[in-house]
């Protein structure tokens, strides 16, 4: 059975990291666009000709063409798409921040299983090159007792800093990061955060951050991430009882979406860090470069399909995204009060 998705959204998000992935998911068909403005609608149909776009969701539901949907519009738009969605009995795929709140997003979890939905959240940088490669080291014990990671994600990318209270590179950025932590090392405990400032003429906007994570496991995580300081670096640091891992990456598949370049062109060569870049490991056997993983982010959209298929949960789960949101609500609890801040 082929899936039949349509991207609710055609921005950055819809027509980089959504679509593009989409069309070249293993079980996923790109089935309908909703776009409004004409500029966009124009790209839509320029980029996938084949591609019927709608003005609203309701107007693709109305044309019965799919069984699933990506939401990535603004995040104050996302709550009530996906519970139209929801109503309408498509399986959903939400981008980040999922919600605006950890209950707000349970609240979403809770009316897709009443109504028997597949309902993820698009954390699709589990997927980098760089991570999967830390990933595998990790798996594989090649550090031992694994004592901490340090994750920097500096973009020098100040126009797509969601400007005003609601937005903020926290809550943009901090999704994803905060999300890779739990990823390799489970469970957050505690949160010790500072974030810094901008007064732009939406309102007061954090546009830098750095965060200490306690996870439940004894390890800890060190996450930092700007837009507005002229630099741009990724960056990987992990220690252990048996050595270290170093990595600087270039955002790969970023970088191929934005030179004009699809997965599905040549899935073979897709995703991969240049030799150049490769990580180093460090250890009492020496230290050697290690070959890149493979970035994929249209196995996310692969493993989904398989989920609503086979009634398994979704890659990431509405629940797992709600733990991360309630990291990111007591980093900002933290970074008002000074203090470091229990999960409960």
């Amino acid at each position: 059975m082929t899936l039949r998705i349509g991207c609710v959204g055609y921005g950055t998000g819809g027509r980089h990291f959504h679509t593009p992935f989409i069309a070249a998911a293993e079980g996923c068909a790109l089935a309908g666009i909703v776009a409004r403005a004409e500029a966009t609608v124009a790209a839509a149909r320029a980029d996938w000709p084949d591609v019927p776009v709608f003005p609203s969701l309701t107007a693709m539901i109305a044309a019965g063409t799919c069984d699933a949907v990506t939401i990535t519009t603004p995040p104050q738009t996302r709550r009530a798409l996906v519970l139209e969605a929801i109503e309408a009995g498509l399986h959903v795929i939400a981008d980040k921040p999922f919600a605006p709140s950890e209950e707000a997003a349970l609240d979403l979890d809770k009316a897709a299983r009443v109504r028997g939905i597949s309902l993820g959240v698009y954390q699709n940088r589990r997927f980098d090159a760089d991570l999967q490669t830390l990933a595998k080291v990790l798996r594989e014990g090649a550090l031992g007792e694994v004592w901490r990671i340090h994750s920097r994600m500096d973009f020098d990318d100040p126009a797509t800093l969601e400007a005003g209270p609601t937005g903020g590179l926290l809550r943009d950025l901090g999704s994803h990061l905060v999300d890779q932590m739990i990823y390799l090392l489970g469970p957050v405990v505690a949160v010790d955060a500072q974030m810094d400032h901008l007064d732009l003429p939406e309102g007061r906007t954090d546009a830098s951050f750095t965060m200490t994570l306690r996870h439940a496991g004894g390890a800890h995580s060190h996450i930092n991430a700007s837009k507005c300081n002229f630099l741009h670096l990724r960056e990987l640091r992990a220690y252990g009882s048996g050595g270290s891992f170093t990595s600087q990456a270039l955002d790969i598949q970023a970088q191929q979406l934005f030179a004009g370049l699809r997965p599905a062109d040549d899935p073979a060569a897709w995703g991969y860090e240049p030799e150049e870049n490769w990580p180093v490991l460090r250890t009492l056997q020496g230290e050697r470069r290690l070959p890149s993983e493979q970035g994929r982010y249209h196995d996310y959209y692969t493993a989904f399909a398989s989920a609503v298929r086979d009634g398994t949960p979704p890659p990431v789960t509405a629940e797992a995204a709600s733990r991360t949101i309630a990291v990111l609500d007591a980093a900002r609890l933290s970074a008002d009060i000074g203090r470091s801040v229990a999960l409960t």
